[in-house]
């Protein structure tokens, strides 16, 4: 596959994704939409075309046909009755999200203590916000023992929305985990 400089790509194995910057024989460079430039050879990066809005290396499906189907689904959606749980929130199982670097990214290769908590912290602030739309009451972070930094800096982040934070159930998590609490505003 050939690379023009301009080309939108994203990394095969990583979550990466830029605008090649230059093209030599045996690499190509892109930067990053946070302007950080990465060399890559060529068989690592894939070209992201217009209609694309999410690449995966298992795909083979094209986007065209993903969004036939979905006007054909919509277009046959049937009225269904929509159930609501008599659980009190304290009683319904929390969502779990899990921060341990290995799980969020496919490769560390290339990424040091900072770039491990960004894409960490990064990922528990979707996790929260996503929470907080879908009026997920519970939310349990499982972070690790460690050294206590991502520990430290999920509780600044908790402080900056309308939660409440705490030790998780040690009998399951261990020492690791930190629950939250979603307060709720009752919908108009």
């Amino acid at each position: 596959m050939s690379f023009k400089i301009g080309d939108k790509v994203a990394v095969i194995d990583d979550a990466i994704s830029g605008k090649v910057i230059a093209v030599h024989p045996t690499k190509i460079v892109i930067e990053t939409t946070d302007g950080f430039p990465f060399e890559f050879m060529p068989k690592e990066l894939v070209v992201i075309k217009q209609s694309q809005s999410e690449l995966s290396k298992y795909s083979d499906i094209s986007n065209e046909s993903l969004l036939l189907q979905k006007e054909d689904f919509t277009s046959k959606k049937k009225k269904t009755t929509k159930f609501k749980t008599d659980l009190k929130p304290e009683k319904q199982p929390p969502m779990e999200v899990d921060l341990h670097i290995h799980n969020l990214t496919a490769s560390v290769k290339g990424l040091d203590n900072y770039d491990m908590l960004t894409i960490q912290m990064e990922h528990a602030k979707h996790k929260l916000e996503f929470a907080i739309r879908n009026r997920i009451p519970r939310v349990v972070f499982i972070h690790g023992v460690g050294a206590g930094v991502l520990k430290s800096e999920l509780q600044f982040l908790f402080k900056n929305y309308h939660v409440e934070y705490y030790e998780a159930s040690y009998k399951k998590y261990g020492l690791g985990a930190t629950e939250v609490y979603v307060f709720q505003n009752p919908k108009n």
